[in-house]
């Protein structure tokens, strides 16, 4: 039963993860024969203020 975590920055719609959800799905069910019913993915959204990268938030990042 894989379990797959996907992190992210908050503001996804429900349309795109499900999207997501379903080419990870499928990439299980090719890659390594999982049926698609023991697949489960995890979304955790994060706050740009909650992330930074190399040693900077997000939040302080100029869109």
């Amino acid at each position: 039963m894989p379990t797959i975590r996907v992190e992210l920055f908050e503001g996804r719609t429900p349309e795109q993860k499900r999207a997501l959800a379903h080419e990870l799905t499928e990439a299980c069910v090719r890659a390594i024969g999982s049926s698609p019913s023991s697949v489960d993915v995890l979304f955790f959204e994060v706050e740009k203020r909650h992330w930074a990268t190399g040693g900077v938030l997000w939040s302080d990042v100029p869109d």
